[in-house]
């Protein structure tokens, strides 16, 4: 009877995200060329882009369960937050630099704060206490703390220098992607190949949510998993487009300013996938799995993603130098320090997430009255 409900429920879930993409992402495009408004184009086309990443993650679920633990570990490591580099590089084309790197801080405090403590608070609610390897805490908690000193770095020679040479600090920020996207590659050796047996948890398993939405078929080949990857980044795309061609002018209306856009608002809009991933495997009991997913997002974002939106940026003319609100820096460094201190000894109950949740929220409020 528990599993025809969970069926049930699952295809119903299903059936509703199929019917959100049907109608949002043709209506989102209607809205702009029939000139109903900016904050029409602006909701709909951010209701279209949560859908959309669902059914991207689970596209990449999928491919990683099809091509097994190493190819699949590779897989999830590089199109984890498909969503979020898409709507930054978007952003970043229009020339959206500040809010760009405003959600660099957001995604990196959104993984580290909102994600693990939604799963530990849903999961204890459920369970009175969760473990996790403590392997995950630990290589996270140290790259982490490496990778946020050398993101703070251009923002501390800025605020400590009497002359600031633009130059100096676009170079340090250069040099520093250069070394985070290196130490990207070596926690993929790390994890993937000289020390696999630590992180030997296994893969996500297929979404129930994919079911409905992909027909599910075990006979279905990767061909079709990768065309449903390619599909969706391209609809995510479109959407992310017309998101962003109103999302300043939306916002300013609301009184809402662009630090509080990228690092609350953007983040928040991409992860939806991540929200449901992790809080399905702390229900369940996975904790391994849920941990090493908030691992996995928290490095991709920091080592992979903020420096590949300085390099691309410098190849489009949009000078993205690393150089941070001093705020978005002391930010970081909270989450840090939290996020180590609670995860630290590999285990969990609703009263850890509840004090990360806290965390984020108190952290948004700053960001939502910072005049910056």
């Amino acid at each position: 009877m528990a599993d025809s409900g969970n069926a049930f429920g699952s295809k119903l879930l299903s059936g509703l995200i199929v019917a959100v993409i049907l109608v949002l992402v043709p209506l989102s495009h209607v809205a702009k060329y029939q000139h109903w408004g900016d904050l029409t184009v602006f909701v709909t086309s951010a209701i279209a882009i949560i859908p959309l990443s669902i059914v991207l993650s689970t596209a990449t679920e999928n491919i990683a369960v099809v091509t097994g633990p190493s190819i699949g570990g590779l897989v999830n490591a590089v199109f984890g937050n498909a969503t979020e580099l898409i709507l930054a590089l978007v952003a970043l084309r229009a020339g959206l630099v500040d809010i760009v790197k405003s959600s660099i801080t957001g995604s990196i405090l959104g993984a580290l704060l909102l994600l693990l403590g939604l799963g530990m608070l849903t999961g204890g609610l459920r369970y009175k206490e969760q473990s996790f390897k403590p392997i995950f805490a630990r290589v996270n908690g140290s790259f982490m703390t490496l990778a946020v000193t050398a993101i703070a770095l251009p923002t501390l020679v800025t605020y400590t220098s009497n002359i600031v040479d633009p130059q100096a600090i676009h170079r340090i920020g250069m040099i520093t992607a250069t070394v985070l996207i290196v130490l990207y590659g070596l926690t993929l050796l790390f994890s993937l190949k000289t020390h696999s047996y630590l992180y030997d948890v296994g893969i996500v398993e297929a979404d129930p949510v994919s079911r409905g939405v992909i027909p599910e078929n075990k006979s279905m080949r990767l061909g079709g998993w990768i065309a449903v990857l390619l599909a969706a980044s391209v609809a995510v795309g479109l959407e992310s487009s017309l998101f962003v061609d109103v999302v300043e002018d939306t916002t300013g209306q609301m009184g809402v300013t662009p630090l509080f856009t990228g690092v609350i608002l953007l983040p928040l809009l991409s992860d939806v996938a991540g929200y449901v991933t992790i809080t399905r495997l702390a229900l369940k009991d996975q904790m391994d799995l849920a941990v090493s997913t908030v691992t996995g997002d928290s490095l991709l974002i920091t080592l992979f993603i903020a420096p590949v939106l300085v390099f691309v940026g410098q190849w489009w003319g949009q000078p993205l130098d690393l150089n941070f609100n001093p705020f978005e820096v002391v930010a970081l460094a909270i989450a840090v320090t939290v996020n180590n201190l609670v995860s630290s000894g590999g285990r969990s109950n609703w009263l850890d997430g509840a004090l990360l949740l806290a965390t984020y929220f108190l952290l948004g409020v700053a960001f939502y009255y910072h005049p910056a």
